[in-house]
C-alpha cells in the first residue's frame, strides 16, 4: 500500500451551495461554473502525483464520475476544523505515514507543489501552503495534531497565523510553500483571469 495520501476536500457542486461570496456579486449560475472549473483545475494537479487520493465530499458521494483510483468519503464534523481533523485521523488510522490536505479553491496549485509538500515532510513535522487571504490552501503532517484545528477562527484572515502559532507553541517544525490565492470573491477571480486571460470567457463572465 502507498504510505502517502492526499486528501481533497470538495463541496458537492450544487447551485446555491458553492462559492456564496462569489455568487453574491456574479450570481449563483456563474459561481457554480467557476467552482466546477476550480475543481477541474485541482484534479489536473492531483493526476500528476503518485500518492493515494482520498476525496472527502461535503454532503454525498456522487454516483457519476467515480474514479477507480480515488477513495470517496464524506466529511464528518461540525465545522471545517473538526472535519479536517477527523479526515487526518482517518487517514493515519488507515496506515498512511504522510498526509496532505487541500481544498478545491486554488487554481494555481500544481503537481510540483503537491510533490514538494510530501518531500518537505521528510525534514519537518508540518508543511503549510499560505493563501493570500490569510488562510492556507494546503496542510500536511506525519501524525495527528488536534490542536492545529482547535480555537482557529475559520474563514478569516487569522487562520494561517493562528495555525502557525499553535505549531510553534507545541514545538512542531514546519516548512512553507509559496503563497497562492484562493478564489472566494469576485476580486479574486478578476485577479486570476487577468493573470490567465485564456480563462476570461469562462461561463460568459466578462471583466
Amino acid at each position: 500500500m502507498k504510505k502517502e495520501a492526499l486528501l481533497v476536500f470538495q463541496k458537492n457542486p450544487l447551485k446555491g451551495k458553492v462559492k456564496s461570496r462569489l455568487a453574491a456579486t456574479v450570481g449563483e449560475e456563474v459561481a457554480l461554473d467557476i467552482y466546477q472549473f476550480l475543481v477541474e483545475q485541482t484534479f489536473k494537479a492531483v493526476r500528476g502525483i503518485d500518492q493515494a487520493v482520498l476525496v472527502f465530499f461535503s454532503d454525498f458521494i456522487p454516483e457519476e464520475n467515480q474514479n477507480p483510483n480515488q477513495v470517496m468519503k464524506i466529511q464528518q464534523g461540525n465545522d471545517l476544523g473538526e472535519k479536517m481533523k477527523n479526515a487526518f485521523e482517518e487517514a493515519f488510522f488507515l496506515g498512511f505515514h504522510k498526509v496532505v490536505i487541500i481544498g478545491t479553491d486554488c487554481p494555481d496549485l500544481t503537481s510540483d507543489l503537491l510533490c514538494q509538500s510530501f518531500e518537505q515532510l521528510d525534514q519537518t513535522d508540518l508543511v503549510i501552503g499560505p493563501a493570500g487571504d490569510g488562510g492556507y490552501y494546503l496542510l500536511g503532517m506525519k501524525s495527528t495534531h488536534p490542536f492545529l484545528f482547535e480555537d482557529i477562527e475559520w474563514s478569516t484572515s487569522q487562520v494561517f497565523s493562528q495555525t502557525l502559532a499553535a505549531a510553534k507553541k507545541n514545538n512542531l517544525s514546519f516548512g512553507q510553500l509559496p503563497v497562492l490565492h484562493d478564489i472566494d470573491e469576485e476580486e479574486d477571480w478578476k485577479r486570476f483571469i487577468t493573470q490567465h486571460p485564456s480563462y476570461g470567457n469562462l461561463s460568459g463572465y466578462h471583466h
